[in-house]
């Protein structure tokens, strides 16, 4: 029983996190999974792994819905909780860019169920049978779910050719460029419509409405070497490089705690397009913590 759960736990756990955004909400569904899984008469389960995808997809799908309203009221943008990532697998390329912040954002759009359908299948490749099963839908409602869910996320998400080397040399100048103020150099690096997202959840100051405009993006992280922030001194910050939800990132921390994470979105000619920024304490305990994750169809680390 626990071997077989043990199996497929970082599966479940991808597939938690990407229809839910919250890591901590994904931990606390794949513990709920685990003692639904305890009580279960499993000498009538044929396939574990399927039969545990169902439980956690429904049980994600509940927590999504209840969890609505108070994204609905949420100070400021809301973005996901941020993730370690490992993109050491053959596969890292398409399960960077469904665990990308950017594609959470834009699964944030849908509708509970198009959301949950759009990962079972799209990313993870259940049949619409099994995710019919596992919403408690008719195959058809799975694939007309699944259709409107596709065609959102590519209006909203386009797609461009991933150079992980490039968007890391890039990401490297950015770092060197704001903690030197050199903002003749991030102008560089950013697209002229640069849109920067910053989260702190009204619990850390933060910009409230979306910073945009290249001029005024690089004078923003000009000054991150110049200020104190969340009550620590410049010189007491330390930044890290980083790989964070599929692509590389920054963390920055303090003596005793992580203070936030940006993450980037590049376009074909490997300028920045977005940043997402969060400071919000209850969205960094996963980065705190430690815990990389991989981004291969198992959810398993490279």
């Amino acid at each position: 029983m626990t071997e077989a759960f043990h199996q497929h736990r970082n599966l479940l756990f991808a597939v938690a996190y990407r229809v839910l955004g919250s890591a901590a909400d994904a931990e606390d569904v794949v513990q709920d999974a685990w003692i639904k899984w305890s009580a279960a008469d499993r000498s009538q389960v044929a396939d574990p792994k399927a039969y545990l995808a169902r439980i956690v997809a429904n049980l994600a799908l509940e927590r999504l819905r209840s969890a609505r309203h108070q994204r609905e009221t949420y100070v400021g943008p809301w973005l996901p909780e941020p993730i370690l990532t490992t993109g050491d697998s053959a596969d890292a390329v398409t399960g960077a860019d469904s665990v990308s912040t950017a594609m959470l954002v834009v699964l944030e759009t849908l509708s509970p169920l198009e959301r949950a359908v759009f990962v079972l299948k799209d990313v993870f490749g259940f049949s619409h049978a099994e995710i019919a099963e596992a919403v408690d839908r008719s195959e058809g409602a799975v694939r007309q779910a699944a259709h409107r869910a596709r065609e959102h996320v590519r209006a909203r998400r386009p797609r461009f050719p991933a150079d992980r080397a490039k968007q890391r040399a890039v990401t490297e100048r950015f770092l060197a460029a704001a903690t030197g103020g050199d903002v003749n150099t991030l102008m560089e690096l950013l697209s002229p419509d640069v849109t920067l997202w910053t989260d702190g959840g009204g619990k850390v100051r933060q910009a409230l409405r979306p910073v945009v405009g290249a001029e005024t993006v690089a004078g923003w992280f000009a000054a991150i070497g110049t200020v104190t922030y969340q009550g620590v001194a410049p010189a007491d910050v330390v930044t890290e490089l980083t790989e964070i939800n599929g692509g590389p990132g920054l963390v920055f921390r303090g003596p005793d705690r992580v203070l936030a994470t940006v993450t980037f979105d590049f376009d074909a000619e490997g300028r920045i397009t977005t940043l997402h920024n969060v400071a919000n304490p209850d969205k960094l305990g996963a980065v705190a913590g430690g815990a990389v994750h991989g981004l291969g169809p198992s959810g398993t680390v490279a």
